[in-house]
Order: C-alpha cells, then sequence, then structure tokens
C-alpha cells in the first residue's frame, strides 16, 4: 500500500512511517524542509519537498497520484501564531483533499484533535482557539466530501512508549493522554479496515488493544 503523510517529518508521521515501512508498504512523507530528508529515509519512507502553504493543488495531486491513501498529519505546532494555525491545520487539509480528489486517490484518514466540533472553551486563549476553529472547520471540509475519510480526534500527546491498549469510540470519549505510538498504530489499523470510513473517533490510552478497538468501531 502506498501512503502519502503530509507533515511527514512530524511525531507521530516519523512513528506511522516507520510502521508501514516495517510491513512492507511504501509511505511517501511531504516536507517542506530539506534538512529533513534523511530522517525520513531512515525509517523506510521516500521524502517529498512539497510545502503546503505554498503549493498548488495540480502540483501537490502530481505527488499524490498512484497512491492508495493519504494520511494528513500536519500542523502548524507548538509557537506558532493565530494565522498559521488557519493557513496550516484548515488550509492545508483542504488543499491535500483536493489533490487527493483530483489524483483519485481512494483514502483519506486526518488527524484532528479532541475538543474539534465544539465551539472554543471559554477562556481559551487567542491561539488555542484559532486552533480548534481550524481543526473543526477542517473536519467539515473532509466530511462534505466524496471521499473514503475517517476522522481521528487524539487526546494529548505524549512520547511514552505506546501499549497496543487504547479506547477509540465516537464522540464523546472522556479527554485524557495518548502516547504517539498508540496513535499511529490506530492510523495503521484505519487504513486496513474499510468499514472505519466515514468515522469520526476520539482516542485516547486504555484498555482495549488496536485491532480489536478498531473493528469495534467498523462494525
Amino acid at each position: 500500500m502506498r501512503v502519502v503523510i503530509a507533515g511527514g517529518h512530524g511525531k507521530i508521521a516519523l512513528r506511522l512511517e516507520r510502521a508501514l515501512a516495517a510491513r512492507g508498504d511504501d509511505p511517501v512523507g511531504l516536507i517542506r524542509d530539506p534538512g529533513h530528508e534523511q530522517d525520513l529515509r531512515d525509517t523506510g519512507a521516500q521524502p517529498v519537498l512539497c510545502d503546503l502553504e505554498t503549493s498548488g493543488v495540480e502540483e501537490v495531486a502530481e505527488h499524490l497520484r498512484g497512491a492508495d491513501a493519504v494520511v494528513f498529519a500536519a500542523g502548524a505546532g507548538p509557537g506558532s501564531g493565530v494565522a498559521r494555525k488557519d493557513t496550516v491545520d484548515r488550509a492545508a487539509s483542504v488543499l491535500l483533499a483536493d489533490a487527493a480528489e483530483r489524483a483519485g486517490v481512494p483514502r483519506f484518514v486526518q488527524i484532528s484533535s479532541m475538543g474539534a466540533g465544539d465551539p472554543p472553551q471559554a477562556g481559551a486563549d487567542d491561539v488555542w482557539a484559532a486552533y480548534i476553529r481550524a481543526k473543526t472547520d477542517a473536519e467539515d471540509d473532509l466530511r462534505a466530501r466524496d471521499l473514503g475519510w475517517t476522522i481521528l480526534r487524539p487526546g494529548s500527546l505524549t512520547d511514552d512508549p505506546g501499549t497496543g491498549l487504547v479506547t477509540l469510540a465516537e464522540p464523546r470519549v472522556p479527554r485524557g493522554k495518548v502516547p504517539r505510538d498508540d496513535v499511529a498504530a490506530v492510523i495503521v489499523a484505519l487504513l486496513d479496515t474499510p468499514g472505519s470510513v466515514g468515522r469520526t473517533v476520539e482516542l485516547v490510552a486504555g484498555d482495549t488493544p488496536v485491532e480489536e478497538a478498531v473493528e469495534a468501531i467498523a462494525s
């Protein structure tokens, strides 16, 4: 399976690329910094230079042609301001979905965030509020498309070793933490599970094995 991952040098993306390559898939990571190319090669992924904040839809579509799936794992990241929450967390996802449709990619997994889908909580700072609005708008855009989409909303992300045990369900899941290792494992399982198409699911650490949890939300 050829899987193109936007935000290919992100912490979840690197784990996902390593997991896909280890089982014989063909991961491709879209990155904007040439200095990150070797990090992707070290995971077994093919790096492709493509800045989703400056590229046009046809350029992105060329990178997606022949792919079996696309994963949106990009994000403006800590320290970014209100403007980049929109240009990356919303607009880049919309661009990637436009390109996926143009390239005929059948599957699209979007990494969103718990809290999306609701108005920002009272008292939230401007940047967090912009982030939640951007994720919500990106989700709404994706749901309106004729793509085989799945939206994954992880809880607070940690670098703790994965346990392979999660809580995964349609909203609302109580807020909690989840290791990035387990987020990557859930994405792999979602890509393997056609019944997860059209689902918005939330993810935190739990006590259900990943594959069992994905099968449950797909049934």
